[in-house]
């Protein structure tokens, strides 16, 4: 008989949907079906806006169950909201020296927040139940809120000047992936179930 490491149910679906969005959008960028790309940043971002919700509707999950769920939602996070935006504003013209510094500032600083977010959802679920009520710091899946509409612009800007746009947005979001500032975290149960 077969058997697979790791845990395979409904709780983790949303989760793999994420990275397979951000997988086909870095193809799309790497062919230059920019409008493509910035769609599936946008389902990324959706799929994983509702992820931990759909898990932790199952009731009766293991210790290691939950611990693997934060493992893989961070490393699926890493793909789709860390490399594939680095690499979309990198194909979108965000290159040269100041260029790839940034977008491997932008990089480092996600998987700094991911990590950091690992070690605190970990001592949390110790002491705690549900999800998270406050963010510390921006987390690293609201650039699929921030570039989809700053990417509109490039029909509106002439190229240079978007493209330093991007420079500037990539850098300022890096930080803000760091600074450490509480953000309230919107209950995505009532905007399910709101009417």
């Amino acid at each position: 008989m077969l058997r697979f490491i790791g845990f395979y149910d409904y709780t983790v679906i949303l989760t793999y949907l994420s990275l397979v969005s951000a997988i086909l959008g870095m193809m799309f960028a790497g062919d230059g079906n920019f409008s493509a790309a910035i769609w599936c940043l946008v389902a990324s971002g959706v799929c994983d806006a509702f992820d931990g919700t759909v898990a932790r509707s199952k009731k009766n999950r293991t210790e290691d169950e939950k611990a693997f769920g934060i493992q893989l939602d961070s490393l699926c996070d890493v793909v789709s909201f860390g490399v594939f935006p680095a690499y979309l504003c990198y194909c979108m013209g965000v290159k040269g020296i100041l260029g790839v510094a940034i977008l491997c500032l932008y990089g480092i600083c996600a998987v700094i927040r991911l990590a950091f977010f690992n070690v605190e959802e970990a001592k949390r679920q110790k002491t705690e139940g549900g999800s998270n009520k406050v963010y510390r710091g921006l987390p690293v899946t609201s650039i699929s809120l921030i570039l989809p509409p700053v990417s509109l612009l490039r029909f509106l800007l002439t190229g240079k000047t978007f493209c330093v746009l991007l420079h500037i947005l990539m850098g300022a979001v890096a930080f803000l992936f760091v600074w450490d500032v509480p953000i309230k975290k919107p209950d995505m149960t009532k905007l399910l179930c709101r009417r």
